[in-house]
């Protein structure tokens, strides 16, 4: 066609294709109107949308969509970006509207085929116009491949944007909350209610880092996209990321904490499959959003006692004692008898199988029968590991204070509650 490559200079405008734009401007608001109904016949998030602002914001954008074609056929050249002003600012309104990009896209081709419908409906009387309309088919095409261009890229930096907003926002919440600002008033005070985290509803808070370091935030962005993944669609909070660490809020579900533990280990487990090594912490249950600073701290705590090791460890788990040993405490390392800090760090080098086996043991009420049917091993193999463990450390597995002595020692030295609980060796 030569109005699309040609130079309209030299070779001039086709005076049959300006019949068919002046016919098209004569019978502009009813094409408009027609494609307007289509758009929102065919596509179903459009009438599903609650904001009521979509269907005259969506004229508007149909309107320079046809201006763009018309203005171009006139000016017998072809479509570029400039002739689509609004198409960036219809983009941002589209994410908040809650239209896909799929949507989106769609709705611009239905509209550019209902005006490529209106040219031929203006032109089927006339021979010589008819003609001049099929030969802006390429003409057309052209309209909708810059158009189409245009409005995804600009689809993608508006939702992009809105991330970057909403991340914003989450962050300074959950800084507000640390710092226990007054949130009674206001729309932060409504994004609380959103997130489930009203006055005196029962929550946990979580922290994450990573064991190694990372090249930069995305990846800490993507397991935060694979947490809300795997915790439920539809679960409540607010999960953050916070430089190089992740903090979540959340209320705890009727299942109780337990149900969320089993679920983060699911998902922490396959982040580091996928070479993204966390550890998890997990406060125990508070009330209300004003112990967000006090269950923060507690997750801190949880998160730091896993060592360089991934995994989850929640204190709401935990027994008090479990609790105590948790903490880095360098002068009850320094109180531990030399020969019960050989033998613990001697044992964790070789596999630790003597630690296991003590650590059944106490879970077996310190019977070594039962520990030994646990371990699927045979009753000597347990009572000849529990001798060495005496030989080596000069204390009696008989005695409750050596036991306990034993126990600290392990804790202490390398062997965390995570991965046995007191309340499952006492």
């Amino acid at each position: 066609m030569g109005t699309q490559h040609g130079n309209p200079e030299k070779d001039g405008v086709d005076p049959g294709v300006l019949q068919v734009v002046d016919a098209v401007e004569a019978s502009f608001d009813r094409v408009v109107s027609s494609a307007v109904d289509a758009i929102w016949e065919q596509v179903p998030a459009y009438g599903a949308s609650p904001d009521e602002r979509l269907h005259s914001d969506l004229t508007a954008h149909v309107r320079v969509i046809f201006r763009a074609l018309l203005t171009s056929l006139r000016e017998g050249r072809p479509a570029r970006r400039g002739d689509f002003p609004i198409t960036a600012a219809q983009a941002m309104h589209r994410v908040h509207q809650g239209i896909s990009l799929s949507d989106f896209l769609q709705a611009f081709r239905i509209a550019q085929l209902t005006l490529w419908e209106g040219v031929l409906e203006v032109a089927q009387d006339d021979p010589r116009t008819r003609q001049a309309a099929l030969s802006l088919v390429g003409h057309l095409m052209h309209v909708i491949e810059v158009g189409s261009s245009a409005a995804a890229e600009a689809y993608l930096d508006a939702q992009q944007h809105r991330l970057a907003e909403s991340d914003r926002v989450r962050r300074d919440l959950l800084e507000d909350l640390l710092a226990r600002r007054d949130l009674s008033h206001g729309p932060k005070q409504a994004m609380l209610r959103t997130a489930g985290l009203e006055p005196g509803v029962r929550l946990v808070v979580a922290s994450a880092t990573s064991i190694v370091p990372l090249a930069d935030d995305r990846t800490l962005r993507d397991a935060v996209t694979a947490v809300r993944r795997h915790v439920s669609a539809g679960a409540q909070g607010l999960l953050v990321v916070r430089q190089d660490e992740i903090v979540g809020v959340a209320p705890v579900p009727p299942g109780g904490a337990r149900a969320v533990v089993h679920n983060l280990e699911r998902v922490i487990a396959e982040l580091a499959r996928d070479g993204v090594r966390l550890k998890l912490g997990i406060s125990t249950v508070h009330t209300g959003p004003v112990e967000v600073p006090e269950a923060y701290a507690e997750a801190c705590v949880a998160r730091d006692g896993l060592g360089g090791e991934p995994g989850v460890l929640a204190l709401a788990l935990l027994s008090s004692f479990d609790y105590l040993v948790l903490r880095d405490d360098e002068t009850a390392r320094r109180l531990i008898r030399p020969e019960v800090r050989r033998f613990v760090e001697d044992d964790l080098t070789r596999g630790g199988a003597l630690i296991s086996t003590l650590l059944e043991y106490i879970a077996s009420d310190l019977n070594a029968k039962i520990a030994a049917h646990r371990l699927h091993m045979h009753v000597n193999t347990a009572y000849y590991r529990l001798e060495r463990i005496a030989e080596r450390t000069g204390c009696d597995l008989r005695r409750f204070a050596d036991v306990l002595e034993l126990l600290i020692a392990v804790r202490l030295l390398g062997v965390h509650s995570s991965a046995t609980p007191l309340s499952q060796t006492l």
